[in-house]
């Protein structure tokens, strides 16, 4: 790789993890991996509900499925790796692991910023214009939005992934976070890197404030439809729906804004790794509990499964 100079370039990377092994620090592991668990029974048991009732087939929660698979991937990239270093102190990732966790997150993290703008952009036809809802929102058009989300994320994680790796790296191995996240990994590189930084900025402002902005201008539709309703319950409801949205969107966009629009000079590592593992950890906990627990459809489904366990028929 160009630019090393003399300089010995290195083969693998060494994460030096969320925190270091102490009993207070085994006890916030073990608050980590409860999270995981439940993370992955969450939005597992979302996708099952979601394909097992025939009442849950329509395109809200057919982009709610999508985006609990899209979270199983997402823990299943970050947090298996980070309990297996933490229980090693430490282990190392090679340049294509590396390369890969990259294109991984990356990846899941655009398909989700235009997952959630679809989903608004939803919530707005379904209220505004609800006599045109099935033109609007086809079976093909629904298909079209999950394919262009993953489009749009597998491209800017291929390209942000690629070009990550082609910058030599020497002397220092550590990086300073518990997944290869690139504005942490840039920190090694015996090159200048100012330029793709800039690009970087550049893409993830497009990637992030573009579907923000399809959001903010939804809701604020929604917002106005909403308050002109005559039906007191039809108001609740479509309130109590989108304000579930409108969580997770503040919860997801607002963390991933903090790491990939704000200027590196006002990086730290402790705060970087801190705002991480909030929207790779505890958004995709948090999705199927805020769709679930405020959703009355969800929980009669859950109910209606619940009903066909043999165990639970027993016990009632």
């Amino acid at each position: 790789m160009p630019g090393a100079g003399n300089q010995t370039l290195i083969s693998h990377f060494i994460l030096l993890g969320l925190f270091t092994r102490s009993p207070l620090h085994l006890l916030l592991f073990s608050l980590i991996m409860a999270m995981f668990l439940v993370a992955l029974s969450g939005n597992g048991l979302m996708v099952l509900l979601i394909h097992a009732d025939s009442r849950l087939h329509s395109p809200m929660y057919f982009f709610l499925c999508w985006l609990s698979l899209m979270d199983l991937m997402l823990v299943s990239t970050i947090m298996p790796r980070m309990a297996v270093d933490f229980l090693l102190e430490g282990s190392s990732i090679s340049f294509t692991g590396c390369g890969l966790q990259i294109l991984f997150f990356l990846t899941l993290l655009g398909d989700e910023c235009f997952l959630l703008a679809f989903m608004a952009y939803d919530r707005y036809v379904a209220i505004s214009k609800p006599l045109r809802y099935s033109a609007f929102m086809s079976r093909r058009v629904c298909w079209l939005m999950v394919a262009g989300s993953w489009l749009f994320g597998l491209v800017d994680g291929l390209i942000q992934a690629v070009i990550t790796l082609t910058f030599p790296y020497c002397s220092s191995q550590e990086i300073d976070h518990f997944f290869c996240e690139i504005p942490a990994v840039l920190k090694l590189a015996c090159a200048d890197t100012s330029l793709y930084e800039s690009m970087i900025y550049v893409c993830c402002v497009i990637m992030l404030l573009l579907p923000f902005s399809v959001i903010s201008a939804s809701y604020l539709r929604i917002l106005v439809a909403v308050l002109h309703m005559h039906s007191v319950e039809g108001r609740k409801k479509a309130l109590a729906t989108c304000s579930s949205h409108m969580v997770v969107v503040s919860l997801f966009y607002g963390a991933a804004m903090i790491t990939y629009i704000r200027p590196q000079a006002y990086h730290s590592s402790k705060q970087d790794k801190v705002v991480s593992a909030f929207y790779t950890m505890v958004t995709p906990m948090l999705n199927p509990l805020i769709y679930s627990l405020r959703n009355k459809e969800v929980t009669g489904a859950l109910k209606k499964l619940l009903g066909r366990c043999p165990c639970c028929r027993e016990q009632g």
